[in-house]
């Protein structure tokens, strides 16, 4: 079973034990480097980047504190991907300090998940780094968009006929102006639950899937969609926003 397979690499450093958690776990790193697949890198490498990202997690991990390796390792992997991407530089002119918190928070947050048993929400972050929220929320959405710039005339995808970057701007410009509205926001979360809190955050700023909340929190995906949907309901009513 996995759980001796965790357990003897943690006492032993077994390399076989090792292998087989890599091999039953990989299809998972490769699904989140297949999110960040549009962004101008060869599907190949950030699959590359994502695995090795899965044995640092999994030589760091500690199967005694109760923790499921995927919400341990999903910080890891992710952060490793846009490691990546911000070795190759800045695209978009950032200014220092919020280039210097991204770097914070994405160091913080695998060791907070780590601490806490979940995803940190905002505040802990902030509090963390010892920022404000405001801070924490724009460092995150400058990180996500102010990678190296490519053509836009590049494939979008591995499918050289699936259309070009170019042809997706207006769903990026959707997409910029949706978390305008989650900065704008970000200050209302606290109001919500710690459950809903979680899984607003593992949604929209983790980028899960609703499935993977489901089965991370231990629910249907039906009684995901509709916590979400109930919290944004909440958060534009306290906002005083339209749409979310």
């Amino acid at each position: 079973m996995l759980e001796d397979l965790f357990d003897r690499y943690a006492r032993t450093g077994d390399a076989a034990a090792r292998d087989a958690i890599v091999s039953e776990y990989l299809a998972f790193a490769r699904g989140l480097a297949r999110r960040y697949s549009r962004r101008g890198e060869a599907l190949e490498d950030l699959e590359q980047v994502a695995a090795l990202a899965l044995v640092k997690a999994l030589d760091r991990f500690d199967p005694g504190r109760g923790v499921r390796f995927t919400s341990f390792a999903a910080p890891t992997i992710i952060g490793e991907l846009k490691r990546h991407f911000r070795d190759k530089g800045w695209a978009v002119q950032v200014p220092r300090r919020l280039q210097e918190l991204y770097l914070e928070v994405g160091k913080a947050a695998p060791a907070l998940a780590q601490e806490l048993g979940r995803s940190p929400t905002i505040g802990e972050l902030a509090d963390h780094v010892g920022a404000n929220a405001e801070d924490v929320v724009e460092a995150m959405e400058l990180g996500r968009t102010a990678y190296q710039g490519t053509s836009l005339d590049r494939p979008a995808g591995d499918d050289p006929d699936g259309g070009t970057i170019a042809d997706g701007l207006a769903a990026s410009n959707d997409t910029l102006a949706e978390a305008s509205t989650r900065a704008s926001l970000h200050g209302l979360l606290e109001r919500l639950p710690e459950r809903e809190r979680h899984i607003i955050y593992l949604r929209f700023f983790e980028e899960r899937t609703q499935a993977d909340i489901a089965e991370e929190i231990g629910v249907s995906q039906m009684h995901v969609s509709r916590l979400i949907r109930q919290s944004l309901a909440q958060l534009r009513k306290a906002g005083g926003a339209t749409e979310i």
